[in-house]
């Protein structure tokens, strides 16, 4: 049995693995370590000069494409029959938890603003105004998963007030329908998007829904730049009436000299809201889990529907 890995660090990282497991580093899925045809298991790299996922009918013998990444939205419809897609639920809950409470924070507190006023070597507070605080939000979190479920728990210092939205309602959960935001929507101060990227979602952030946030709400992306419309963002935050941090753009990279850069309510960072320290290590323990499940004849966890 082969596997490719994205790392020459997930080597030590996979824990025991079966005898006759063989592990080759393919970091770039354009560049093989050897030939791809024999290849039965792969955990494809994040950043490649090639797109991972056009690189599939090369490998004929594939049975399982495991990803480090919470979202499958790039593989979702390309991956052949026969091979079982999984994606790293659960790897990045916590960092992308600490990234959507830091980005509210810095966002309400006006931390950027302070950032450029320090490039300047100005010490402002002649003219600070007291700033919003977290505390006591009304937060809303549309995408109740692992990862919203992170965001509640990261939050609950904060003494905010949380409503869950999902694809579909759960009331036992208390998770209210995406039919439901346009008599939600008005209640949140604070919006946070952590849905999959589908055709379903692709827009859901249009003009309508920012329009139902009330003024001086805070809209928060830490799912998919194409969740929200850009131009209808734009247009709403251009005008002061609410605010926007975003991990995540579309286009992404965001070009150079596009509007939302120069906005003083967006705070922008580079999709780096699951990049820590800790990622590859918790990544890979999932992964040599997934091996062993694969080796032994056992399901694997993580599995992506075709509807994801």
């Amino acid at each position: 049995m082969k596997v490719w890995i994205a790392h020459e660090k997930g080597r030590g990282l996979l824990g025991e693995l079966p005898a006759g497991v063989e592990v080759e580093v393919c970091e770039d899925a354009g560049t093989w370590p050897s030939d791809p045809g024999e290849v039965d298991f792969w955990v494809p790299p994040f950043l490649s000069t090639a797109r991972a996922a056009d690189q599939l009918p090369k490998l004929g013998a594939l049975k399982v494409v495991q990803l480090l990444s919470a979202g499958a939205d790039a593989w979702v419809g390309q991956v052949p029959p026969g091979v079982t897609l999984c994606d790293a639920r659960g790897v990045h809950d916590k960092p992308v938890a600490e990234w959507v409470v830091g980005a509210a924070i810095a966002a309400l507190r006006q931390f950027p603003d302070f950032v450029r006023a320090q490039q300047r070597e100005e010490w402002s507070f002649s003219s600070f105004t007291p700033t919003r605080e977290l505390t006591g939000k009304r937060v809303l979190i549309v995408g109740a998963g692992s990862i919203g479920l992170a965001v509640e728990e990261h939050l609950a210092p904060f003494g905010v007030t949380i409503t869950r939205v999902a694809r579909t309602a759960r009331p036992a959960e208390g998770v209210h329908s995406v039919d439901e935001l346009p008599t939600l929507l008005p209640d949140a101060e604070i919006v946070v998007l952590l849905v999959p990227l589908t055709e379903q979602t692709r827009g859901l952030v249009d003009a309508a829904f920012l329009a139902a946030m009330p003024d001086g709400a805070l809209l928060i992306n830490a799912a998919r730049g194409p969740v929200a419309d850009t131009a209808a963002l734009l247009t709403e935050v251009a005008t002061g009436r609410i605010s926007a941090a975003l991990d995540v753009t579309d286009p992404e990279p965001l070009p150079e000299g596009h509007p939302l850069w120069k906005l003083p309510n967006v705070f922008i960072t580079p999709h780096t809201g699951g990049s820590v320290v800790g990622l590859l290590p918790r990544a890979y323990a999932l992964a040599g889990d997934q091996v062993r499940r694969f080796a032994a004849g056992e399901p694997l966890i993580n599995q992506v529907s075709g509807g994801y």
